[in-house]
């Protein structure tokens, strides 16, 4: 297992639509437990491969909340087959956006359908915040960022905010200086 780099906004792969799964082999167990160490080191409680810079639809989540033993989740091509015509809102942040928490209203309540770690078909339901950060990541599958979820001008501003920290983080970056 390793930690893998996150990419962040403004990054054009986090628009990209991930690929669905074939097969649910070593390669994608392997993946799973390296998004999950990258999920916790960040700290985070969902990541979605894409945000790692693979195109596959799988994400993991951990809503364990402080003392509570972690509950990793490992989701293969997941699918929201139900959803309650009930909301919530909740504040939303994003590990490839970094520093950003907003509001977003989603359905209260999801039924989702995936595969599991060892490729058997699942279907669970989930509610508050699991059923957020469900549909969050699932979200990052389809190229879909919370941002998306905000009104133009705020998604712009965060956005523009995004670009200026990767410029401000290029300038600050060590450069080459040729040795006298």
């Amino acid at each position: 297992m390793s930690v893998r780099p996150i990419i962040v906004l403004p990054d054009p792969q986090l628009r990209l639509v991930s690929r669905p799964v074939t097969v649910v082999d070593a390669s994608i167990r392997a993946l799973m437990e390296d998004m999950l160490e990258t999920m916790y080191d960040a700290p985070g409680i969902g990541l979605a491969a894409i945000q790692i810079g693979v195109p596959t639809r799988v994400i993991v989540l951990d809503v364990a909340k402080g003392e509570e033993a972690p509950a990793p989740l490992r989701l293969v091509n997941p699918e929201i087959v139900w959803s309650s015509p009930e909301t919530r809102s909740q504040e939303e942040g994003c590990l490839s956006i970094p520093d950003i928490y907003e509001e977003i209203e989603r359905p209260a309540r999801i039924r989702v359908r995936f595969l599991d770690q060892d490729g058997a078909a699942c279907e669970m339901e989930a509610e508050g915040l699991l059923a957020t950060c469900i549909q969050h990541e699932i979200d990052h599958t389809d190229g879909i960022l919370f941002i998306d979820r905000l009104s133009r001008l705020k998604r712009e501003r965060i956005v523009k905010k995004a670009r200026k920290a990767v410029r401000r983080g290029a300038e600050d970056a060590p450069r080459d200086t040729p040795e006298a």
